[in-house]
Parts: structure tokens; sequence; C-alpha cells
């Protein structure tokens, strides 16, 4: 599994609102100029954000969006689930995909379900202000 630019941008745009929108809502054009990325681009990734129900917008003068819980409240796993398109380490653990005929009789599957779970158990250790903190769970 390779993680997008999306999933990546999804976790810096986070960290972003969480630690200059304590008290207010952040616009897209200022994320945008602190994240180095175009305003656009950002505009689809907070959609998704957005849509998961891990930001809120607010329209007019001030408006923008911010978080909808602490940064304590949020792990990696739901952020780059609400991101990227998908988050399987190979194509045959994909939601949404036609399952391969061969997967009750693959020797390999149970491996990969097994580091599936793994990575996923990992990144729900993972919470935005660890992210923001540097500071990691031990594994």
């Amino acid at each position: 599994m390779k993680i997008s630019t999306k999933g990546r941008y999804a976790l810096r745009i986070l960290a972003d609102i969480a630690e200059h929108g304590v008290e207010k809502n952040v616009p897209i054009r200022e994320i945008a100029e602190r994240q180095g990325f175009s305003d656009k681009y950002l505009e689809g990734i907070v959609s998704r954000l957005s849509s998961a129900g891990l930001v809120k917008s607010g329209r007019g003068k001030y408006g923008g969006y911010r978080l909808v819980k602490l940064p304590a409240e949020y792990n990696v796993y739901e952020i780059l689930y609400a991101a990227e398109d998908s988050i399987a380490l190979v194509s045959c653990l994909e939601d949404d995909v036609e399952p391969c005929p061969m997967f009750n009789d693959c020797l390999t599957a149970p491996l990969w379900q097994h580091l599936q779970a793994e990575f996923r158990h990992v990144m729900e250790r993972v919470s935005l202000q660890d992210v923001m903190d540097h500071k990691f769970p031990e594994v």
C-alpha cells in the first residue's frame, strides 16, 4: 500500500486546522499558503474530510473549517480512510471490488489479512495529536 498525496495532505490539513483553528474557522486559502499546495486540490481533500464528519465548515466573512473533536480524538486510520480511495495492502482486500475467485484457496490470503489488520491496529493507535507532537505509541 502506498499512501497517496491525498492521505498525506489530509493529515497535514487537519494538523494545520488543529494548530490554527482553536477558536476560529480556518480558511482554505490560509491552509494552502502555509502547506504549499493549491486551493483547488485542498478543497477536494477537505470535501472528503467533511463528508466523513471529520471537519465542519462555516461560511461568510469568518468562514473556513474547524475540527469537530479534539486532535487526540482523531486517529490516523479514520483520516486516511476518509481521504484515500483505498487503504488496502493488496487489491484482493479492497472494499467494493469483485472478490478474487482464488481468495478462499489462496495460501497467502491469510498473511495479507493479518498484515492488514496489524497495519490498521497501528494506525488506530496513533492520534492526530501524536502526529502533531511527534510522539508515537510503542507497537
